[in-house]
């Protein structure tokens, strides 16, 4: 499976040494790197299809401190989507009023048809990206519906109702930044832990030091704004535990990559 990687500080802190640590698991996920700094709308994304400890470029890249309130990172293991730049996280998108969505996943999609239909328009060929297509077009959708933008609790009740639908059956440990508060949901059992300090909340898929990292609550959206809990979501409890019918399909989609 990916990792993931989320930070969420009111100020701007260096993480260069968390993410150093982060980016050698790569060996067990070889096919593809993602790093994005993110500031209201804007998104500063770097990305490369390759093991990210082999990456010249990332390398030289974290020789330069990164500083930010809200940075993403990924590392990839190739399951649905070949091996190419444009299926690399993080994926960004605006919604019709600016505001700029970005996402990052670890997991797989193996039942939601209401995707199907951003195959023929998506960039590269991952469930992941799809996944950020609909819910901007969900947003749009209400936006429109509504004649204006929405509120920062209205944006998460729709984002909750996504993810109690979307997470039956399927693998979804999701970041989703929208310019003003991070979505942090997991349903797979120890994938996606949380370290807390005063000012900052930092997300990881392993615990990446000694400190005192936590299980991220399970099978719940939460949302954080400035490194502080501001949203709890339905504890709808669509745990996702591996099948031997699943494990086929993720076998046979990696050996048609």
């Amino acid at each position: 499976m990916c990792e993931l990687f989320g930070f969420s500080a009111r100020n701007q802190q260096d993480i260069s040494s968390y993410l150093k640590e982060f980016y050698t698991h790569s060996k067990m996920h070889p096919h593809g790197w993602g790093l994005v700094t993110l500031d209201g709308n804007e998104a500063m994304i770097e990305k490369e299809p390759m093991q990210a400890s082999k990456s010249n470029y990332l390398k030289e890249r974290l020789t330069v401190p990164v500083s930010g309130k809200t940075v993403f990172a990924h590392i990839r293991y190739a399951t649905i989507g070949n091996v190419e730049y444009q299926n690399c996280h993080p994926y960004s998108k605006k919604d019709k009023y600016g505001r700029r969505w970005t996402l990052v996943h670890n997991g797989t999609i193996f039942e939601y048809p209401i995707l199907d239909k951003y195959v023929k328009t998506q960039w590269g060929d991952t469930d992941s990206e799809r996944i950020l297509l609909y819910i901007v077009d969900r947003i749009n959708e209400m936006e429109r519906d509504f004649r204006r933008e929405l509120t920062a609790e209205e944006r998460f009740q729709l984002l909750d109702s996504i993810v109690v639908h979307m997470s039956k059956g399927n693998k979804l440990n999701l970041l989703i930044f929208d310019g003003e508060q991070v979505y942090v949901h997991t349903n797979y059992a120890n994938s996606l832990h949380y370290l807390e300090q005063n000012d900052w909340t930092m997300f990881s898929t392993e615990p990446l030091t000694q400190e005192a990292w936590h299980p991220v609550p399970f099978t719940q959206l939460l949302a954080f704004q400035q490194g502080k809990l501001v949203y709890q979501g339905t504890q709808h409890g669509n745990t996702y535990v591996d099948s031997e019918e699943n494990l086929k399909y993720l076998y046979q989609a990696f050996s048609d990559l």
